[in-house]
């Protein structure tokens, strides 16, 4: 499906987050599921996203993270301690173990494998970019988090960092959210990891939030319950349609390659159904073409899922103006009489008739 020459593109965790929050898109769960590269076909289709982070901004946020793993990571072993486990004796010298192996599959067994061994040690241990693998709808997505700590009473937290900054001991409430839903999948990932082993590990969870202090390369840290995100995450992907199910249902041949004719891409997109919302524009590289195809077919979900929700029913602007003129609906429906309550709440107020 993504043409014979293209290289899948892996699932990643803040992809897996944004497909958890928007699980009825079936358009983002095949194309995420087939690996295919949503940036290029955004740019084939005509309709190129501004979704991601600037060559910048990697850098700096690379920069950062090394600071913070310095020393064998010591910094951010200091702040596991002094946030999250401040009764366990001090880390010292902790165990970082090598976690290179050939290919996704074999780092996941490798890291399982160190967690295993540093499990029930009584001692600090740091994984350093572990690899862990989760099944989402039939297909198995491999996710890096910036790290893992191992406690010495053998339980397990998640490490995210991140370069936006942590101003006077807090952080932009929006991007602290998405790192939450972010680790929230690492959080599930690691313990089917834990469920592997007897007895099983504990999963924290509560995760370590790594951030810039204020202005400084400087890192300040703070601890984020992430249950709500959890399970949250684990119920909308365990509600995902899965990928063999969507792609039957697609004719025979669809191919999402680049370099096809614009005309038979965007056929070929068109046929799988999506649920575009607001929220799109911050996690998908298609939001814009979905936007503007959410638009054009006057779809009331193109203002918000919010306002979908309180109109029930009437899933379109055209339907919505009808019922608020009094041209169609059932005057019974909640939706429609308070529709047409505020249309002559307005008309009054301009003093003229309902509009």
């Amino acid at each position: 499906m993504r043409g014979p020459a293209v290289q899948p593109k892996p699932l990643d965790a803040r992809a897996l987050a944004a497909l958890a929050a928007n699980p009825g898109c079936r358009r983002r769960a095949l194309l995420d599921g087939a690996g295919v590269d949503k940036t290029a076909l955004a740019d084939a289709l005509g309709a190129p996203s501004a979704f991601g982070q600037s060559q910048f901004a990697l850098v700096r946020g690379n920069s950062f993270e090394a600071r913070v793993k310095a020393d064998g990571g010591a910094e951010l072993l200091r702040l596991v301690h002094e946030r999250l486990d401040p009764a366990a004796a001090p880390p010292g010298s902790a165990a970082v173990p090598d976690l290179s192996a050939v290919g996704p599959e074999g780092r996941t067994a490798r890291t399982a494998l160190a967690l295993r061994e540093a499990t029930g040690t009584g001692t600090w241990a740091l994984l350093d970019h572990p690899m862990l693998a989760l099944d989402v709808a039939g297909s198995v997505a491999f996710l890096e988090p910036d790290a893992v700590v191992v406690h010495p009473d053998g339980s397990w937290t998640v490490v995210e960092i991140k370069s936006f900054p942590m101003l006077d001991g807090s952080a932009d409430a929006a991007k602290v959210g998405a790192a939450a839903r972010q680790a929230a999948v690492y959080v599930l990932a690691l313990e089917r990891v834990a469920a592997q082993l007897d007895p099983a590990p504990e999963v924290r969870h509560r995760v370590l939030l790594v951030c810039p202090k204020d202005f400084s390369n400087l890192p300040a840290a703070s601890a984020v319950d992430v249950r709500k995100q959890r399970a949250v995450t684990r119920r909308q992907l365990e509600r995902l349609t899965r990928i063999e199910e969507i792609a039957d249902t697609l004719p025979e041949g669809t191919c999402f390659a680049p370099d096809l004719p614009p005309e038979e891409l965007t056929a070929a997109v068109e046929a799988i159904p999506a649920t575009y919302a607001p929220e799109c524009l911050a996690a998908c590289e298609l939001a814009f073409h979905c936007r503007a195809r959410s638009r054009g077919e006057g779809a009331v979900t193109s203002l918000g899922r919010s306002l979908r929700a309180e109109l029930g029913g009437l899933t379109t602007v055209d339907e919505v103006l009808a019922a608020a003129h009094g041209r169609a609906g059932d005057p019974d429906d909640p939706a429609v009489a308070a529709l047409r309550r505020a249309s002559a709440l307005r008309a009054e107020a301009l003093g003229g008739a309902p509009c």
